[in-house]
Parts: C-alpha cells; sequence; structure tokens
C-alpha cells in the first residue's frame, strides 16, 4: 500500500483485542435451551454451557495478560529485523501463486528493494526508516471496568489516558450522545473512534463530533463507516456533508467488513470477498464526489490460513467454509485475501489520480 499510494502508511492494529463483544440479545437459544450470550473472553466463555455463560472477572486478568504477551511479542519482531525493507524475501507467501496480481507483486518487491539499495548505495548511508515499521494498538472501548482502571492522569502532559490502547473506537450501539461510553470518551486524550453506520442520522452525527471533538483537534477523532456494498452510496454523502457543516477535521476511515456480514444456509456467519471491494470502491467515489478524503481502510483478517470468508484468489465457496473456520466473533479474511485487497487499494488510488488529473 505504501509503494502504491505514494504517502504513509499508520498502521493499527486491533490485536488480542476483541475480547469484548457488544451482543443484541442478552440471551442465545439453542434446541429449546436459553444460555446468556457470549459476551467475549473478558465477561464468560463461548461454549454453550450453563457454566461456561456464567461471568468469571478472573477472566478479564486473563485478557490482559494475553494482550500484553501479543504486543510484546510485536515489538520484539519490530526490533528483531522482520519488518526490514532490506530482506524482501520474508514478504514471500504462498497466496501470490494463485493470484491474477502475482507478476505485480514480484515486481513491487524488486522495485522496493532495488530503491533502497541504490539509495544506500549513492549516499552511503543506511536508511534507517526502512529498517522497521511503527505498529499502534486499537480496540473497541466496550468494557468501561477495563477502560477506567487503566486510564492515568500524565503529569507531563495534563491530561488523561487510557494505557490500554493508543486507539480506542466506540461502536454504534454505545454512542448514545448521554451514554456512560461517550461520557468516559471525551474525558481522554487519545485520538478516539466511532463506527457509523445505517441508522446514524446528520443530526446525532454532529453531536458526536461536537462532543468528542470541541476543540476541532485535527487527529483527535476518526470516523469509521460501516454501511454495506448495498447501502453506502446512498447512505454516506448525507454524513459527509453534515461533517462538514460542523468544520472538524476529521478522518474518514471505510470498514467494509461489518456491513457485509451474512449467514449462509446453515447459519454460518461469512463475508464476500466481492461485496468487501465493492463497498471499498463505493467508499473512494463518495469522498472523490464530495470533495472529502479517504484516509483509510478497517479490515478483519488473520495472518492463519483460514476459510471464513469466501471469495478471493482462491475461489472459497459456501462449502469450504468449514475447513478452516476458526473465529468464535467475526470472519476474517485470511493472509491471501487481506494482501490481494491491500494491493487492490493501491491500484484504487492510482486509477482515482487518473480521473482528478483528466478532470473527470
Amino acid at each position: 500500500m505504501l509503494y502504491g499510494l505514494k504517502k504513509p502508511v499508520v498502521r493499527v492494529g486491533r490485536m488480542a483485542g476483541q475480547y469484548a463483544k457488544p451482543r443484541s440479545a442478552d440471551t442465545e437459544t439453542r434446541d429449546g435451551t436459553s444460555l446468556p450470550s457470549f459476551r467475549g473472553d473478558l465477561v464468560n466463555r463461548n461454549p454453550f454451557t450453563a457454566e461456561d455463560r456464567i461471568p468469571d472477572p478472573q477472566m478479564i486478568l486473563r485478557g490482559y495478560e494475553r494482550a500484553a504477551l501479543t504486543l510484546n511479542f510485536v515489538r520484539s519482531l519490530i526490533d528483531g529485523g522482520f519488518a526490514d525493507l532490506h530482506h524482501p524475501e520474508y514478504w514471500d507467501v504462498d497466496w501470490v501463486g494463485h493470484s491474477t496480481m502475482a507478476d505485480e507483486y514480484h515486481q513491487i518487491v524488486k522495485s522496493i528493494s532495488n530503491s533502497i539499495d541504490f539509495l544506500e548505495t549513492f549516499s552511503g548511508k543506511e536508511v534507517y526508516r526502512s529498517q522497521r515499521a511503527d505498529i499502534y494498538a486499537a480496540h473497541e472501548g466496550l468494557h468501561l471496568l477495563y477502560e477506567q482502571s487503566q486510564t492515568r492522569f500524565l503529569d507531563r502532559r495534563e491530561r488523561w489516558y487510557n494505557l490500554t490502547t493508543h486507539f480506542p473506537w466506540i461502536g454504534m450501539r454505545t454512542a448514545e450522545i448521554d451514554g456512560a461510553h461517550i461520557e468516559y470518551f471525551r474525558g481522554i486524550a487519545n485520538p478516539v473512534g466511532v463506527k457509523i453506520g445505517p441508522g446514524m442520522t446528520a443530526e446525532w452525527l454532529q453531536k458526536l463530533v461536537t462532543v468528542l471533538n470541541p476543540n476541532n483537534e485535527p487527529g483527535r477523532l476518526t470516523l469509521i463507516h460501516r454501511f454495506g456494498a448495498k447501502s453506502i452510496e446512498e447512505s454516506l454523502p448525507p454524513l459527509i456533508t453534515a461533517v462538514k457543516e460542523t468544520g472538524s477535521p476529521v478522518l474518514w476511515v471505510c470498514d467494509p467488513m461489518h456491513g457485509n456480514t451474512e449467514s449462509t444456509a446453515d447459519g454460518t456467519k461469512t463475508r464476500r470477498f466481492d461485496s468487501i471491494l465493492s463497498e471499498l470502491e463505493s467508499a473512494f467515489r463518495v469522498h472523490q464526489s464530495m470533495g472529502s478524503y479517504l484516509g483509510g481502510v478497517h479490515l478483519e483478517l488473520t495472518g492463519e490460513n483460514v476459510t471464513e470468508c469466501t471469495g478471493g484468489a482462491r475461489g472459497l465457496t459456501d462449502g469450504d467454509l468449514a475447513r478452516a473456520y476458526k473465529s468464535t466473533v467475526d470472519p476474517r479474511l485470511n493472509y491471501e485475501q487481506a494482501m490481494e485487497v491491500a494491493m487492490r487499494i493501491a491500484g484504487l488510488h492510482r486509477d482515482t489520480a487518473k480521473v482528478i488529473r483528466n478532470g473527470s
């Protein structure tokens, strides 16, 4: 993406961070038996038994432990040179053998490697920024007791910060103006995000912007829109207009995952790769036509070879889902599919730039 966009890329990841899960219903019923809903690994357990669905406060400590272990592992990878652009061989993954973009991918890798070698040979110095990549942590700030327990006042900055993450966000189900989550989020100095989707009105959004970013601070507020491929072109423009009227410099991010979740005939949750791409393409078009800028994308993915989303280079179907479906919450893109989306985004940007240059 950095190569294709010709712009710096800020990497923000929800890693070991979906331990609290909002639910639309308090209970879940199977075969005539009703039990409390699974609310994430900070609260209770996924197996459908009465014992597993009892809230257990010890799980909050276990969630913190697992999150800390994950972040420390990521830090060790970065410090160990895993993201070093001098070693593109680390990036050679099996998916390119099945992708129509395999040749382009290899050309990009070769071009980056040659450019780094040239610059260092010419200058006689190593390009420091090519040796590591900064990665920031994010998660939905849903479990307020967990978030509050790790909120601190930093004397050197004279502000309150949530130290569980760099970038906490609020889901639409907890974004009521007079709700506890908005009250908490308006009091911390972290950059924060809000998910917006069907049901979000212009008036509601303007109030959120005013409360969460009263000083119109650049970088403070990110709006993550998630409408689904079928609704985005109708639903997004009025909200862009509403935000413009506030004068607030928000960052717009497209989440093409959540609005495109559906269930197969046997009840398995999945997402169609073509729908994900379609919403991304629409997001680029809408922002360009409205004079705004799509500044980011939110993807749910894993480095494992799972089969949770259909489509992509290998043409996964509903029948393939059971082969390697591991998620207990939402279906994720596998490594192959995620890389394909990233390359499509780079291509989308070039196409958009071409349209702008031509004055269309």
